[in-house]
């Protein structure tokens, strides 16, 4: 008869195929598609509020469209992650989700209006929900509950190293396009978004050729609602603390059209467009070099702990834009202060929310865990960003940005008070 000792160590083999080596084979793979996915559609993100502008869309319906994409993400996690727990595997519908990425792309670059940008983008979103709990849980069971933070750390990363790249080679592709003697000043765009279509493919054949699907059994009795039932209390909580700052946690895009229109008056708004963005990859920057430490700190101190300081860190973004158009900042380096902390407090964000999550609850749930946090930060996204989109047209920006600071201010809270139990 096994010891109680024997029987953890055959279940930590089970979900850790390489239990001594957290840097191992899919881990990398993982990393690197992420590195391309990201390559691809932030380069979109950064010129898309630019190309709104030219076309002549209003701030509100750059929040509808972010807001309405990040909700079908989040509602496609849901049903995904529990799809992937029944079935117990995963890699094809991963693929799938990355595979819709270029698709949603050639439908922004083919887009006179915002009907097709919403397309274009829910269709990329989609993608992104479909893979993004699957691919986190064949994540955490790649490695030991011991090293899942530096992991996690280690994919955020990379995930970041194109959000870098991809947006830098994109603005500097605008400038190119720019020059090529267009008639229509929204063409040079359409060039970008088109060439973002070559990273798109390459991660896809990076995920099939790279990553090993540590697949469970299956269990085809699993039900999506009373699987959601039976989750722990304690991860309830953590999902209302989530969804409190998740109704204040804007789009990222809406940052960008911030910065782009306080610079508009004093640059021009193809420069404006061309520095905002520059202000982005700074803020991916700052995601890049801080995800890993971050993990490590993590693993160290407890994913939770510093957790909360990464909610806080929101919440002083949000207060310090709110400040940027009370006073009508146009000077690059005070927004450049904000776009650091606007780093640093995503890349606590995005490194230990799954980490958190998979300290709460069991394995054969984990997909469906990932699944009900992503619809859950989904649903504060559409919030966010369509709330903040409609105070920034109907009254004004700072309204927008000063009412997200109180909804975050309350999710760090709400957070504080789970750790504190």
């Amino acid at each position: 008869m096994n010891s109680p000792q024997t029987v953890e160590e055959d279940k930590s083999e089970q979900f850790s195929p390489e239990p001594r080596r957290w840097l191992n084979r899919t881990v990398i793979g993982a990393g690197l598609t992420s590195a391309l996915g990201d390559f691809c559609y932030e380069t979109t993100t950064v010129i898309l509020p630019g190309f709104l502008a030219v076309l002549g869309i209003p701030a509100a319906a750059l929040g509808f469209i972010e807001g309405w994409a990040d909700a079908v993400a989040a509602f496609t996690k849901m049903f995904a992650g529990h799809i992937a727990d029944k079935l117990g595997h995963r890699k094809a519908l991963v693929l799938i989700g990355y595979g819709l990425t270029p698709v949603g792309q050639a439908l922004i670059a083919l887009a006179v209006g915002w009907p097709l940008l919403l397309l274009g983008r829910i269709v990329s979103w989609f993608g992104k929900g479909l893979r993004g709990p699957l691919r986190d849980a064949i994540l955490a069971q790649a490695v030991t509950p011991e090293t899942r933070g530096r992991a996690f750390g280690f994919h955020r990363a990379m995930d970041t190293i194109g959000a870098v790249v991809g947006p830098l080679l994109g603005v500097a592709l605008l400038g190119w396009a720019q020059n090529l003697g267009f008639g229509a000043v929204a063409e040079p765009f359409r060039v970008v978004f088109w060439l973002t279509l070559i990273p798109g493919i390459l991660a896809v054949i990076a995920f099939l050729t790279l990553v090993d699907d540590p697949e469970h059994s299956p269990n085809p009795t699993l039900r999506l609602f009373s699987t959601l039932r039976s989750l722990p209390d304690r991860f309830k909580r953590y999902l209302g603390a989530v969804g409190i700052f998740g109704f204040g946690d804007f789009s990222h895009s809406l940052l960008i059209l911030a910065a782009t229109q306080l610079l508009t008056p004093t640059m021009g708004v193809i420069h404006a467009a061309q520095t905002a963005g520059l202000l982005y990859v700074w803020r991916n920057i700052v995601q890049v070099v801080t995800s890993y430490p971050i993990g490590v700190m993590a693993d160290r101190f407890g994913s939770l702990q510093v957790l909360i300081c990464g909610y806080a860190l929101g919440v002083v973004t949000a207060v310090s834009t709110t400040l940027a158009f009370w006073f009508e900042i146009d000077d690059p380096a005070p927004l450049a202060a904000i776009f650091l902390v606007a780093g640093l407090y995503v890349a606590v964000q995005e490194a230990l929310e799954a980490t958190v999550t998979a300290g709460m609850v069991s394995e054969d749930t984990l997909a469906t865990s990932y699944g009900a946090l992503g619809t859950v930060n989904g649903v504060g996204k559409l919030v966010s960003s369509g709330a903040v989109g409609m105070l920034w047209t109907s009254v004004a920006p700072a309204f927008g940005f000063g009412a997200a600071a109180i909804l975050m201010g309350v999710g760090t809270i709400a957070l504080l008070r789970i750790r504190l139990r």
